[in-house]
């Protein structure tokens, strides 16, 4: 079982989860921006995280044999906090990086008018970059928040099939299935999704345009939730091509339309782990 996780915060995770997730077939990921759990207080710290996301990590990655790329974005949560609005003007400078496949996560986390300005903002930056977009769906009003982030996306005029609508459940799934988004689920305990709810709504709903990430963090979470959905799958009596396209063909498909996925990344079953000295990463040609 190969696997692409389109959405895990790496940068939260140990050199452990690394090793775990490659034994369990993972050999590419996207770690979007996200809220660390304690509030930014300046755009230098942005900074220091978008850079680190584009440098450090890829390297930790690359040790595994798991070749690594991010989304980066004002998150939700946090374009909310005044101090953070400047980090939409630092974003242009990193947009540009070979390494950024998409903008995210955007859209919307208590639907404030903050939220709407930053969502708007950068969705016309992914637009002007030519990037696809990842987007959050917020944990509460998650029917309301699904049907608000439909008419702005509509409102945008970005492509459909250039945005993913992630953290979708049972309720938002059919809000999304006819817009022509991709669909994304988070298969995350206790909070989100579970590996059977997943398959469910795979069952009922096929697999065109569906993403499965286990969006880990420091919360309650386990990098190897995309492997056991696709273990659940096949145990479903679901084929292993469909696994292959839910956990591979589809986040492939999806980010690269960024144009900036590596072919040698993804169809080398092995990779020689890296060096610190010899990581071109860090030489800044990523």
């Amino acid at each position: 079982m190969r696997i692409f996780d389109p959405h895990v915060h790496m940068s939260s995770r140990t050199t452990d989860d690394y090793a775990r997730m490659r034994d369990a077939g993972v050999r590419a990921l996207v770690e979007p921006a996200f809220w660390l759990g304690q509030p930014r207080t300046s755009v230098g710290s942005f900074t220091d995280y978008f850079d680190s996301l584009l440098g450090f990590e890829p390297f930790r990655a690359a040790q595994f044999g798991i070749s690594h790329y991010c989304a980066l974005a004002l998150n939700p949560k946090e374009a909310n906090d005044p101090r953070c609005t400047g980090v939409l003007d630092e974003l242009p400078r990193y947009l540009v990086r070979d390494g950024v496949v998409a903008v995210g996560e955007i859209g919307y986390d208590s639907l404030t008018p903050a939220e709407d300005t930053a969502f708007a903002a950068q969705l016309d930056l992914a637009v002007r970059h030519d990037l696809p977009v990842l987007v959050h769906t917020p944990h509460r009003d998650k029917a309301v928040g699904t049907r608000r982030t439909l008419d702005v996306i509509r409102e945008s005029g970005i492509a459909p099939h250039r945005v993913l609508i992630d953290h979708l459940n049972e309720v938002t799934v059919g809000l999304v299935a006819d817009s022509g988004c991709w669909m994304g689920f988070s298969v995350y305990p206790d909070t989100k999704m579970s590996e059977t709810r997943t398959v469910e709504i795979l069952r009922r709903h096929g697999t065109d345009r569906m993403l499965v990430n286990s969006a880990a963090d420091w919360g309650h979470s386990d990098p190897l939730t995309t492997r056991a959905t696709g273990e659940a799958m096949l145990a479903a009596g679901m084929s292993g091509d469909l696994v292959h396209q839910v956990l591979w063909s589809n986040p492939v498909a999806f980010y690269g339309q960024s144009g900036r996925l590596e072919p040698a990344g993804l169809c080398e079953e092995e990779t020689a782990p890296a060096t610190f000295a010899g990581n071109s990463l860090l030489r800044g040609e990523r």
